[in-house]
């Protein structure tokens, strides 16, 4: 079964749901678009995801979505929300069962507030704001030392903001981390097996297990962040001008930046798989052009091993790149037994057909995509 690390307990554990997994991640923050660090950690619960399904674990995931900061028209947060869906289709994955978007988020928001108010665990002030009291949590039985952070009263909805939602207390918008609890909550039944997301949520946890009653997460997965060229990405709020072929955007690189570069969008999936999804990875356009190219010469390999005799799955190298998977979804190692298995010539043809697409599975790289085209001769294999 899946081993992750858990990001509280510092610990590498095994993931046994009862059931079906319930998974939660974390949206990216509908105020912009969202940039190839975004991206990143949209992969996490796509591979957990597919990961599972292979173990015949069937997957339900609810993505929350941050909702619209102050200043940023509900029209602008929409095309934001909609561009996600299409990079995400883009770059193959799975969309989640449950996905509210910032409006509907609100509003699961605002009826966790007042859940809150009404078990004493937040009150509100005269000017319309509301407060998670800290003092309400029960002390002890945590080891993780989130307990010395979570002291100081925190805001679950501050008043104003343009635009701004309703509530009892005021129109206002919701606080940090009530949109994850609020969506977790709602849309999974009040228990998450994993919850992905960024490192710090200590205060997620907390209003989570307030309204509950009980612990509601199981393991915490949480990605590295992103470098591009050794800069971080902060994406852009506006639309990107499109056409900057291997230029930084101002702020990110989006996903049609890299496309303006004619590179395929898999390619970018591809890079990420590169890099093991805990280590904080710099990539470069020198980098998802070698991706690109390493994609295109995958699918030439496919297709004309598609044409040889069938032949049992290369069996071996298929365990060594599960049994990487599993192990705390190490797809580096996975991608390595790959290109040992397309350098083996001792394989039939049919058995290296076979392993890639049933590795394919889990990758997500479209690698049967050139099977039954017309091949164009290209320049020896050196």
């Amino acid at each position: 079964m899946l081993r992750i690390h858990d990001a509280r307990t510092g610990r590498v554990q095994e993931v046994r749901p009862s059931g079906a997994l319930r998974l939660y991640a974390c949206g990216p923050s509908a105020h912009r678009y969202a940039h190839l660090g975004d991206l990143r950690a949209q992969l996490l619960p796509d591979l957990v995801r597919r990961v599972l399904e292979r173990r015949r674990v069937r997957v339900v995931v609810c993505r929350g979505a941050a909702g619209g900061e102050d200043g940023v028209p509900a029209e602008r947060v929409r095309l934001h929300e909609e561009a996600l869906s299409r990079d995400a289709a883009a770059l193959n994955l799975r969309p989640p069962e449950y996905a509210p978007d910032a409006a509907e988020s609100a509003g699961l928001a605002v009826d966790l507030v007042g859940e809150l108010v009404g078990r004493g665990h937040a009150y509100a002030t005269p000017g319309g704001a509301v407060f998670f009291d800290a003092k309400s949590l029960s002390p002890g039985g945590d080891d993780s030392g989130e307990a010395a952070v979570a002291t100081v009263d925190w805001p679950l909805w501050t008043p104003g903001g343009d635009p701004s939602f309703g509530s009892p207390w005021g129109p206002g918008l919701p606080g940090p981390h009530v949109v994850c609890s609020a969506a977790a909550l709602r849309f999974l039944g009040g228990r998450v097996d994993v919850h992905v997301g960024p490192p710090s949520a200590h205060r997620e946890r907390a209003l989570s297990e307030a309204a509950a009653g009980h612990e509601v997460v199981g393991h915490w997965l949480c990605g590295a962040g992103l470098l591009f060229e050794g800069r971080p990405m902060d994406g852009p709020a506006e639309e990107p001008a499109g056409g900057t072929a291997e230029g930084t955007a101002e702020g990110g690189v989006l996903l049609g930046d890299v496309t303006a570069a004619g590179l395929d969008p898999l390619a970018v999936r591809l890079a990420f798989l590169e890099r093991h999804y805990r280590e904080r990875a710099d990539l470069s356009w020198e980098a998802l052009r070698a991706a690109d190219a390493t994609l295109r010469r995958w699918r030439a390999r496919v297709a004309e091993w598609a044409e040889s005799p069938s032949a049992p799955m290369a069996a071996a190298y298929v365990e060594r790149a599960e049994s990487a998977f599993l192990d705390d979804l190490d797809t580096p190692s996975a991608l390595g037994v790959l290109r040992e298995l397309e350098r083996d010539d001792s394989v039939a043809p049919g058995a290296r057909f076979e392993a890639f697409l049933h590795l394919d599975l889990v990758l997500g790289l479209d690698l049967s995509t050139e099977i039954g085209k017309a091949r164009v001769e290209g320049p020896a294999r050196s």
